[in-house]
């Protein structure tokens, strides 16, 4: 459990595997890719449901090259741009996680409320929506506005958020589930950071990044008391 100090003024959300399952989405990318080109594979067995299996394969990235093998494609750089294009400017099928949805409605009414996000900017403005998020929280960041390069870790996130939320970097929790990049600048800058380490998740089994260890691991946002 991790009791909010009295000190914490702002606590800020990553999105993917944070507030929803990352893998929702890519199973709702995965159906619009293949509603979108079932004429041309002219698959004998559903291809959302073979390419969800590949994504616990070691084709995890390349699953689109992967199931056009499976049909009979020659490989076709094209085809599988075209592909990935449905995948990234598809309206997600997704929900907020239970814990979640109580989360951003408990905190809400305490703390100012931020989200910070990494992937490619049309991707994640249209999981924002699907989320209805906009009227939840009090500023959400999409690092790839200002380009990837800063993507986390790059620090400019994390001091854009406490500027706009007008909360000393001191008094910022961040909760996120990537260990690889996500705290190692909100540790660098002073913030509290937490590992939300769910179950299934997508990420968390990534070795911490030099310096990028959480402060605290919990297993639900129900911890963030």
């Amino acid at each position: 459990m991790v009791v909010l100090s009295s000190d914490t003024r702002a606590v800020v959300f990553d999105l993917d595997d944070t507030l929803y399952s990352e893998r929702a989405y890519v199973f709702s990318g995965y159906r619009a890719v293949a509603d979108a080109f079932a004429d041309r594979l002219n698959a004998p067995f559903d291809p959302a449901e073979r390419m969800r299996a590949l994504f616990d394969s070691p084709d995890r990235a390349r699953v689109f090259n992967a199931i056009l093998a499976e049909c009979g494609f020659d490989d076709d750089p094209d085809l599988v741009r075209d592909m990935i294009d449905v995948y990234r400017n598809h309206r997600p099928t997704i929900s907020l996680f239970a814990d979640a949805e109580d989360a951003l409605s408990r905190l809400s009414s305490v703390y100012r409320i931020g989200i910070i996000t990494d992937g490619y900017a049309v991707t994640q403005h249209a999981k924002i929506d699907a989320l209805n998020l906009r009227n939840r929280v009090d500023e959400i960041i999409v690092t790839d506005d200002w380009g990837r390069k800063f993507w986390k870790p790059h620090a400019r996130a994390f001091e854009e958020m406490a500027r706009r939320l007008s909360v000393p970097h001191e008094a910022c929790l961040y909760a996120a589930d990537n260990p690889a990049k996500d705290f190692v600048a909100p540790n660098a800058l002073g913030w509290r950071t937490v590992f939300v380490n769910r179950p299934g998740g997508v990420h968390v089994r990534n070795p911490a990044a030099p310096g990028g260890a959480a402060g605290t691991t919990i297993t639900s946002l129900d911890a963030l008391l």
